[in-house]
Parts: structure tokens; C-alpha cells; sequence
């Protein structure tokens, strides 16, 4: 007997730097989202798409949920409930070398009617003992909030271990349903999306304090150049404030190159094409608390 197609969503939530990012890549297999030590690096909800002979998972990359400091925060918190509400899965990211907490509490909160899956994140850094003291710590903190889950699965992103075993308990959890997406997409978001993401993850490198909150990219142009294999990207590296603008663009525009390079090798592996790659700086000033500027940068819809 063939098994009947299934298709859905599972969202990977959790606090900050819990390695919801890399997860997604290795479920993917292609890196379309972007990683960063900064806390927050995510802040748009990018659907990556893995297509089986007999499945389809919609695997949705999710800001990690925070105490707000701004009107951006809020935003992002926001995104995280309105893309878990209705996904067949929620995986919940708890890492293997930071304590469960408050943060983790609020997002199983926000995930209860969801089936959930639990991805014990980061082994590769645990001893055997020290993941087996934090699966008891699971079990104790799930008790203790009354919270059913489906599964705990100790992974390794980073290494892919024990990925394809959380990609078939995810697959084994929807209902049937026709293939929702082409088999040839591993994501439905704009190369302008991704490509953006690139840039704002070079930018963001080696900055410090606010700096890496305060970057946020728009794509001027993108677009093929005629008669050859080349693709010709303008884009725009936001700041907040004036003091913040030289960081990026360095002595004699050594660090604005940098960025660029960096950028450059990402677009261009994920386009799968050679890139012309010109960077520009602008202070906007304050935008992360400007509602006419998070619209026009996409976190509000006008």
C-alpha cells in the first residue's frame, strides 16, 4: 500500500540564540537563513521547504522571543505568534548548556495547541552526562506546567547529527494533504529577502553594543545584467545614528568592503551566479522606533 501524500508547516521557536537558525539550514540542506552570535539575529520569518517522495515540510524560521526594548521588539514578537498559530509543528529549541527558564516558559505558552516536538539543540558542545541531565531537566520542567509534548530529540545542527530523525518524527505529524509547494523550491521567500539577509549578516559581523540591532538592509536593484552571466545587486546598509555610519564604512572604506566580500560569496553561492555587489551607508535615523519607518522596511504591512 503507497502511503498518502502529506503536506504542512512546523515552526522552529524558542528564546535567542538557541540555534533555531542553523537548524533550519540543516533541515534545508541549503543555508537560506542567516546566523549570527548577536542576539535577535532573525527578524523576519523565512519558510524553508523540504520535499520528500511522500511528504512536504513548510519549515518556518522564527524570531526569537524577548523582553522588547523598542517598537521593532514588539514586532517581532508579534511575528513569532501570528507565524506559530495554525502550524501542524512546533519545534522548541532548548539548548543543552543554558538552564530552562522564564523566556522558555513564555514560549511553550504561545505553542500549547501546536503538536510539539522538543530539539534538545547544541550536544555537540555536552558530555553524554550532561545531556542526560538536561533531558531529566525537561521532564521535570514539562511536568511542572502541566505541557504535553511528542518527542525530545538531542540534536546537532551544526554537525547535522540526528536531523533526519527530527525531519521524520516532524513528516510523520501531518495530515495528508497535496504537495503545496514545487519540488524544485527550498524556499518561497524573494532573492531580495535573502540576498538582504546576507548583507545585513556580513554588516553585523565584528560589530558590538548596538550596532548589530541598529542595521536593517533595503535592495535598490536586482537584476541580471544583459548578455551576461552576472547579476547586479544595489543595496542600502541602514544605521540609526551618525556615530554609527564610519564603524560600517571603515578607514578609507576598508570595512565596507569587507562586508562586501563577505556579503558577495553568500549571494552569489545562493544565486548560484557571479554578483556586482554595491553597498552604500545611510543613517535613518531611530527607525527601529518609527512606525512610517518599519513600514517602509517591511516589519508592518501598510
Amino acid at each position: 500500500m503507497v502511503d498518502e501524500f502529506r503536506a504542512g508547516f512546523a515552526a522552529v521557536v524558542g528564546r535567542p540564540n538557541v540555534g533555531k537558525s542553523t537548524l533550519v539550514n540543516s533541515l534545508i540542506g541549503k543555508k537560506i537563513v542567516i546566523t549570527s552570535k548577536h542576539p535577535n539575529t532573525t527578524r523576519n520569518p523565512i519558510r524553508g521547504i523540504i520535499t520528500r517522495d511522500n511528504y512536504q515540510i513548510i519549515v518556518v524560521d522564527t524570531p526569537g522571543v524577548h523582553k522588547p526594548k523598542t517598537l521593532l521588539g514588539n514586532r517581532l514578537n508579534e511575528m513569532v505568534v501570528e507565524n506559530i498559530d495554525g502550524v501542524d509543528v512546533a519545534v522548541l529549541c532548548l539548548p543543552v548548556d543554558e538552564p530552562i527558564g522564564a523566556g522558555d516558559e513564555y514560549v511553550i505558552r504561545q505553542i500549547e495547541k501546536s503538536k510539539i516536538i522538543i530539539a534538545l539543540t547544541k550536544v555537540d558542545l555536552a558530555s553524554k552526562e550532561s545531556v542526560v541531565a538536561k533531558l531529566a531537566e525537561i521532564d521535570v520542567f514539562t511536568k511542572k506546567l502541566s505541557f504535553n509534548y511528542e518527542e525530545v530529540i538531542p540534536i546537532s545542527a551544526k554537525k547535522n547529527q540526528q536531523i533526519e530523525i527530527l525531519e521524520s518524527e516532524i513528516s510523520k505529524r501531518l495530515s495528508e494533504s497535496p504537495q503545496l509547494y514545487p519540488s524544485d523550491m527550498n524556499t518561497d521567500q524573494a532573492n531580495e529577502m535573502i540576498v538582504s539577509e546576507f548583507i545585513r549578516e556580513a554588516a553585523i559581523e565584528g560589530t558590538f553594543q548596538e550596532v548589530p540591532h541598529s542595521i536593517v538592509i533595503t535592495i535598490e536593484e536586482l537584476k541580471k545584467r544583459e548578455n551576461k552571466d552576472l547579476i547586479d545587486v544595489r543595496a542600502t546598509i541602514h544605521v540609526e545614528r551618525d556615530s554609527q555610519k564610519p564603524m560600517l564604512i571603515g578607514k578609507q572604506g576598508s570595512k565596507l568592503k569587507e562586508i562586501g566580500t563577505k556579503a558577495r560569496i553568500e549571494i552569489e553561492n545562493y544565486l548560484n551566479s557571479k554578483v556586482y555587489l554595491s553597498l552604500h551607508v545611510k543613517v535613518s535615523k531611530d527607525w527601529q522606533k518609527d512606525p512610517k519607518s518599519l513600514t517602509r522596511f517591511g516589519f508592518i504591512q501598510s
